[in-house]
């Protein structure tokens, strides 16, 4: 017997910053250690802005320094359940160079905000919430939020109401 598993498909636009930051709070409410997010987007789409007030918002910190892992490619925040691994994979050439980081092994056992995840390849785990951002416009941009499993039911409060 085969079970179906539920899909979230989500577009939200994203009109400004405040914006982004309401996105951020609520899945910084919904994540639990082992949750793996993907943000994807072009340079500038605003990853690092909604890493940022993601951590920002889940471990209570609003003035936290929440600088861009560009040039670290790594930086951890928190402690306990709240251990939030935050990685920018722009600068690696493969995911051999994902696993002397580290990264693989935070999969499963911390938060983990991976901007670049196309250099993840096969170490992509299977469960994680993919947020694609781009640009609509002026200053509008748009997140794309894709995942399996239980997502749909822990993001439930973001679902358009019908």
């Amino acid at each position: 017997m085969t079970t179906a598993t539920a899909t979230l498909s989500l577009d939200i636009a994203l009109p400004d910053e405040a914006a982004t930051g309401q996105l951020a709070a609520t899945l910084a409410r919904c994540l639990r250690a082992g949750d793996t997010v993907l943000l994807q987007g072009d340079l500038g789409a605003g990853k690092s802005t909604l890493a940022r007030a993601l951590i920002r918002a889940r471990l209570a910190a609003p003035d936290l320094q929440v600088p861009s892992p560009t040039f670290t490619l790594v930086q951890v925040y928190g402690d306990g359940l709240d251990v939030i691994w935050h990685a920018d994979l722009y600068r690696l050439g493969g995911s051999d160079e994902v696993v002397e980081l580290g990264l693989a092994d935070a999969f499963g056992t911390a938060i983990c905000l991976v901007e670049w995840p196309e250099r993840l390849g096969g170490l992509t785990p299977p469960d994680a919430l993919t947020i694609a951002l781009s640009p609509s416009g002026g200053d509008v941009r748009r997140a794309q939020m894709r995942g399996s499993g239980d997502w749909t039911a822990r993001l439930a409060d973001l679902a358009p109401d019908d």
